[in-house]
């Protein structure tokens, strides 16, 4: 009988795993279906001269569109629109604080004479602050609400008198599963990211009618190399060795070129939320359910795991400082992949990767 009713048991969910497995795949046909082509589109992506903002340039290019980038470096900005243009690439690349409305108002017009209308925007500036709250400031926490939410905001707004106007156009906003899950030592930086996605869901829900799509993308971590230009205080060689590994390590981090291309896919579909990699998915699914049970764990690992504060140390140092002023083999080794991203989507300053502990 026991057998007979361990069979039945396992009949059970092998129906329920074929019926997820036959509706996952029903939805994966449909969005496809759904998918787009965007040849000859214009596209702006703001935080477009390194890291993810310069991959999705660069993928949207391929995908056949005119593309517009910004950031507040002119130096690196020109250095990410040669990049691009010597791929065939047809790129504007103009220098722009999205935390200022006004520069943004002239951002979206010099898009819009050299190109025509913006078509696609991507909201994908950001900054991050690592350090335990002790060493944060207001001024971080302002910081962080100025660039990635009122820096998706304000290119937002700027943009959508025009496609209401047009009945047609599409509004990607990049956030984090830090977006979903506020995780210690990243307060500013996830306090402005749910914001962030509050944002765009609601502007989804509120837009569709004049036909614009709006898209919100949780991404985990991902090797963009951004962890050597990431803000460090309190015991900053120790909180860029924890940080840089969860930005490097294969079975932790994404592939950013791989998360570039879903991130185009979903815009192309239009659909409303995509989380990328499988530890973020995994933690988003946990937290919806049991939210009390991760924030308990996070707590338990700032308490056990994360650095000690010293409130001393409340000036940030940009990760590639870090690196050189606390050497170690170990970490090099351990972020490979990490510090070879950076060194191929332009984490570094100039055209060549400064040394990092005596190495290039």
């Amino acid at each position: 009988m026991g057998e007979a009713n361990g069979g039945g048991r396992r009949g059970r969910l092998a129906l329920v795993a074929g019926v997820v497995g036959a509706g996952l795949a029903a939805r994966e046909v449909l969005a496809r279906r759904r998918e787009v082509e965007l040849t000859g589109e214009v596209a702006l992506v703001t935080g477009g001269s390194r890291g993810l903002g310069f991959l999705l340039a660069r993928e949207l290019a391929r995908a056949g569109c005119r593309v517009a980038i910004c950031a507040r470096d002119a130096a690196e900005l020109e250095r990410a629109r040669a990049a691009l243009a010597g791929e065939g690439a047809s790129v504007l690349a103009v220098p722009c604080d999205v935390a200022d409305p006004e520069q943004v108002r002239e951002l979206v017009g010099a898009v819009e004479r050299h190109f025509g209308p913006v078509e696609i925007l991507i909201n994908n500036a950001g900054i991050i602050q690592v350090g335990p709250l002790e060493t944060m400031t207001v001024t971080d926490f302002q910081q962080a609400m100025d660039v990635m939410y009122w820096g998706a905001v304000y290119p937002s707004l700027a943009v959508l008198p025009g496609m209401r106007a047009r009945h047609q156009g599409r509004i990607c906003t990049i956030s984090s599963i830090g977006g979903r899950v506020s995780v210690p030592h990243l307060l500013p930086y996830a306090g402005a990211k749910f914001a962030a996605v509050g944002f765009s869901e609601g502007l989804r829900a509120d837009v569709a009618r004049d036909g614009v799509s709006v898209t919100t993308i949780l991404p985990g971590l991902m090797r963009t190399g951004s962890h050597l230009n990431a803000g460090f205080k309190g015991r900053r060689g120790q909180e860029f060795t924890w940080f840089s590994l969860g930005a490097s390590l294969p079975l932790i981090s994404m592939d950013a070129e791989r998360a570039a291309r879903q991130i185009v896919r979903a815009i192309k579909r239009g659909e409303a939320e995509r989380v990328l990699s499988v530890p973020a998915t995994l933690l988003a699914l946990i937290h919806d359910l049991l939210p009390g049970l991760t924030t308990d764990a996070l707590a338990l690992v700032n308490r056990l795991i994360l650095p000690d504060a010293d409130p001393q140390a409340s000036t940030p140092l940009r990760g590639m400082t870090v690196a050189e002023r606390y050497p170690s083999t170990r970490r090099d080794r351990a972020t490979r992949l990490g510090r070879s991203s950076a060194d191929r989507f332009h984490q570094y300053p100039g055209p060549r990767p400064v040394a990092v502990n005596g190495r290039e």
